[in-house]
């Protein structure tokens, strides 16, 4: 029976603060935390796999997994971005920053993309997306420019309103600015930002699109889809790798039809890797201080896994995650440095074992890759002997 491993990450769904926080200005950051102190938290199938036991945390409880597996993961990478903890997820610790622009970008910067998309620039600042939108969106409108900012992470947002600037072209935009960007001013990330309405009431619409970095050097992705095993990407896997080593990509439509497309996809057959994104998390709630909201989405993924472990065939493996934090209560609305967690289930994963703290997010790939019996080039350490 062929091997398939579901990769989950919820998108900003840390465990709380690392040691290094203090460097990030997020000492006492805890986004689980947060969501359990609420009193909203009600994630019974996450519970039965050791959430509450993962050491060291706000909320741990003596106790082991019910059902499978759990224990935590320290960043290594030099960031609290999606970028570069999707990539060390996939087995790459980047111990070099991306470039940030807390004065906003160069003015050289923004006069060759002007002048590359014919087309003018407003805004340059920093800022959530949100209220940028509101501030700028009537005089892009009016004038046909782009809004051009950035946040605290390794990003160069594109934002324009659907009626004015069609879509293509915003894309082309982007893929203009990706080529600018290169060198010491080599983002993460350029995203285009599409948005629709009237003022003051625009609305952001489900047609971002990531335009990132390649990865410089192979992932776990890469070497399954070399060793001819499938590598199947849901929601932005394949802007974050760059299109890098997949082998089918179903492109972000929100947490629920993401969650959809990926219960439809254990009905087929293949073998290798379903790595999936669930970004509202991290875009809806965590960077808009929506405690509530975030609460509420991470109940309504938990209802999801009681469609999904039903249909866990013999050899499969969940494996659910995350790739940074975003505290919705914490003070801000930027990322935040802290541990993620790492909960895994499946017929032969071994119940009751806590994985403790790991080094790196990058050994979940070195796991994925022993299991698969992948020569491994990545960074990490396997965990395959403590859970199988």
């Amino acid at each position: 029976m062929a091997k398939r491993v579901f990769l989950i990450v919820l998108d900003s769904a840390g465990v709380g603060y690392e040691p290094d926080a203090d460097r990030f200005g997020d000492v006492g950051s805890d986004t689980f935390g947060t969501c359990i102190r609420s009193g909203r938290l009600s994630v019974p199938n996450m519970e039965r796999m050791g959430l509450y036991q993962i050491e060291g945390t706000s909320f741990e409880k003596k106790g082991v997994p019910a059902l499978g597996c759990c224990g935590k993961l320290q960043e290594q990478s030099a960031g609290k971005d999606t970028t570069m903890g999707h990539w060390e997820i996939g087995g790459i610790i980047s111990p070099k920053p991306m470039p940030t622009y807390p004065d906003g970008f160069p003015r050289e910067l923004l006069d060759e993309f002007a002048e590359k998309t014919g087309r003018g620039v407003i805004c340059n600042e920093v800022g959530s997306g949100t209220e940028i939108i509101k501030k700028y969106g009537a005089e892009q409108m009016a004038t046909g420019k782009w809004i051009v900012y950035t946040s605290a992470d390794s990003v160069f947002q594109i934002a324009a309103h659907e009626e004015v600037i069609p879509l293509e072209e915003l894309y082309r935009g982007c893929r203009i600015a990706r080529e600018i960007l290169a060198g010491e001013n080599a983002v993460g990330r350029v995203i285009a930002r599409p948005y629709v309405g009237k003022a003051p009431d625009f609305t952001r619409t489900v047609n971002r699109h990531d335009f990132s970095l390649e990865p410089p050097k192979d992932t776990i992705l890469d070497m399954l889809k070399s060793a001819g095993r499938d590598v199947i990407g849901v929601g932005k896997i394949y802007d974050i790798f760059a299109g890098r080593g997949l082998t089918r990509t179903f492109p972000n439509e929100g947490n629920e039809r993401n969650m959809d497309v990926t219960l439809s996809l254990m009905d087929e057959e293949f073998e290798g890797l379903c790595f999936v994104n669930l970004v509202d998390f991290d875009m809806m709630y965590g960077h808009r201080n929506d405690v509530k909201g975030y609460t509420d989405a991470l109940n309504t993924f938990d209802r999801r896994l009681d469609e999904f472990l039903p249909k866990m065939r013999e050899e499969d493996i969940l494996m659910i995650t995350a790739d940074h934090g975003c505290d919705p209560g914490f003070p801000g609305t930027d990322h935040t440095r802290e541990y993620v967690p790492f909960l895994s289930c499946g017929k032969k994963v071994k119940n009751g074992v806590n994985l403790g703290t790991r080094r790196s997010y990058a050994d979940i790939s070195a796991t994925v890759a022993e299991l698969f019996g992948l020569e491994y080039t990545g960074d990490g350490e396997s965990f395959l002997d403590r859970m199988m």
